[in-house]
């Protein structure tokens, strides 16, 4: 079939390569999709830029969730169950690909998709240039373009026919969600089950970030997300500890004490991962600095110092032992060539 305007939208055209089943499915709000896709520039070569067949996993969006990518809802409305079509969009409904791409990628990669320490909304972030960690989206970043969609419609399911995930949710529904998952990752923490709290709290930060995202940074409502968020992710970063993560934790807690330098606990969780890789003096530094937060921990800090201490000396003992044994036999190989 020849390229067609897409019905009533400006700036896309629809071929058909595959013409589907049945009439088009109804799509309400709530409706949960799952098709394929392969992203492509419009280039002589239809460089792909993504393509879930390569990932093995198809694509899941929830009509009316406020999908980053909207243009995809126009898109699979107006397909059949089966069919399979090539869309043209002009640059007015891709500009917002390169964040989408990241997180999608990140998913494939097995990493979190959403970036803790990023302060600012979608749109803000547009505007304010930042390294996407991949170079083709940097580039479609910096210079945005057309771009051509290869979709294949697998399935269409109502609210009703399926269990919805956090992504999943509405705003009200997302917030209602945060205090269960973090209950939970509590419940998790003192049974000693660090992992499994660990996916808890990450599905109530993942609720708030998505809520949070549509506020504008530093006004009131954002600042009572990111309190929430704040709170969950050194419950999150607690359990890292017990599972000897301990450079995570001090990526997560630096990125937190960076924004909000009142955060006590922060520096408290930060201070002991430090400990834990002899980074003494940046150990000494957050605890001392706790003190300065928070007097009433004197005597839990006092602990810890001597504790550093203590470990300290163990090293440079142990550190000691190494170097002699080294030079000693230096010394052996030397008297071994010298005869």
């Amino acid at each position: 079939m020849e390229n067609s305007l897409l019905h009533g939208t400006e700036g896309i055209k629809k071929n058909i390569l595959y013409g589907g089943t049945n009439d088009i499915p109804k799509f309400i709000t709530g409706s949960k999709v799952t098709f394929h896709f392969r992203t492509m520039l419009c280039n002589d070569d239809r460089t792909a830029l993504d393509d879930s067949r390569k990932v093995g996993m198809p694509m899941e969006l929830v009509i009316g969730n406020m999908f980053k990518l909207d243009v995809w809802e126009t898109l699979l409305r107006s397909m059949r169950v089966g069919e399979v079509a090539e869309f043209w969009c002009d640059v007015i409904h891709t500009g917002l690909y390169p964040m989408v791409a990241k997180s999608l990628r990140r998913i494939a990669e097995g990493k979190d998709p959403v970036d803790w320490h990023v302060h600012a909304c979608g749109m803000a972030n547009m505007f304010a240039y930042h390294s996407l960690g991949y170079e083709d989206l940097d580039e479609l970043q910096k210079e945005p373009q057309p771009l051509i969609f290869l979709l294949e419609l697998l399935k269409v399911q109502q609210p009703s026919e399926y269990e919805r995930e956090s992504w999943a949710l509405s705003d009200e529904e997302r917030l209602k969600a945060v205090p269960v998952r973090h209950d939970q990752g509590n419940k998790l923490y003192k049974q000693g089950r660090f992992e499994e709290a660990t996916l808890k709290y990450k599905e109530a930060i993942f609720c708030i970030k998505n809520v949070q995202s549509k506020e504008k940074a530093w006004e009131a409502p954002w600042l009572k997300l990111e309190k929430m968020a704040n709170t969950l992710t050194l419950n999150y970063c607690q359990c890292l500890l017990r599972m000897a993560e301990y450079y995570e934790v001090i990526e997560h807690t630096s990125d937190i004490v960076n924004q909000h330098p009142g955060l006590m606990k922060g520096f408290y969780l930060r201070g002991k991962a430090h400990m834990e890789v002899w980074n003494e003096a940046e150990a000494r530094a957050d605890f001392h600095r706790v003190l300065d937060l928070d007097p009433g921990m004197k005597k839990i800090v006092k602990k810890d110092l001597a504790v550093l201490a203590m470990r300290m000396d163990e090293k440079k003992e142990e550190d000691r032992l190494k170097y002699k044994g080294i030079l000693i036999c230096r010394c052996f190989i030397l008297a071994v060539f010298s005869l």
